[in-house]
């Protein structure tokens, strides 16, 4: 098991201590700087960010709630391997779930939503190119995807699909950064939108349920090459 030495040597400003610590720690795990199978100590973190260990600890809270580590009884706060079989799993239940509710759900929807949905692709595309704060890219593209969703008024199915992009934002923002797919995913999105706006049913199903596929399997292929690489290392 590996600790992490050194996070960053560097205060944070006295905002929401919680919330700048959680971000920190969120983009350096996604980042790979922070790699899988490490483990995050409280003081050490505390020390190096020069906070106290209770923004540490919340941040560690908020980062567990979102899958992103493990919190584990007597052993503290771990960064999970990724398991591509997780990976191939989760994103095959969205390809599943996900353009059946948006099959029902176009022909209801407004106006009003799609507008929704175009400023947060805006949005999107801003977080994007900046490749700062790594952490609102999953937040920003279930939105997006969630405003398509709300016309079908399909409470359990929502709930479903909620439930499985919050265990798999973390694969979605992984996929995002390390395989590069940023203008791709964003090229889809607006696709996507237009063929709801068009109210062009099965194209927006199709081209989803690709989205989705696509964007699973090519964050499996980098975590099995990674994973090869590695195995491959001499031992030092």
């Amino acid at each position: 098991m590996k600790d992490v030495k050194k996070v960053t040597d560097t205060a944070i400003p006295r905002q929401s201590l919680t919330s700048a610590v959680a971000d920190r720690l969120r983009d350096q795990i996604i980042r790979g700087d922070i790699p899988e199978g490490s483990r995050l100590r409280q003081n050490t973190i505390a020390a190096q960010y020069r906070v106290s260990r209770i923004p540490v600890r919340e941040a560690l809270r908020q980062l567990d709630a979102e899958g992103l580590i493990t919190i584990v009884p007597n052993r503290g706060a771990l960064v999970p391997e990724l398991l591509p079989d997780d990976i191939e799993e989760l994103f095959s239940i969205r390809a599943l779930l996900e353009p059946a509710v948006l099959r029902v759900s176009i022909p209801r929807l407004t106006d009003a939503v799609l507008s929704k949905a175009e400023a947060v692709l805006g949005k999107f595309e801003s977080e994007l190119r900046k490749e700062e704060h790594i952490g609102n890219w999953g937040r920003l593209n279930w939105q997006f995807h969630s405003l398509l969703y709300s016309g079908a008024n399909r409470p359990h199915f929502l709930s479903i699909i909620r439930n499985v992009n919050h265990n798999g934002e973390r694969y979605t923002r992984l996929q995002l950064f390390l395989t590069h797919g940023m203008k791709r995913a964003n090229d889809e999105h607006h696709r996507i939108l237009e063929f709801c706006r068009k109210r062009e049913v099965d194209a927006a199903c199709d081209l989803l349920r690709e989205h989705i596929l696509y964007a699973g399997q090519s964050l499996k292929q980098v975590v099995q090459e990674s994973r090869s690489a590695n195995a491959a290392k001499p031992e030092k």
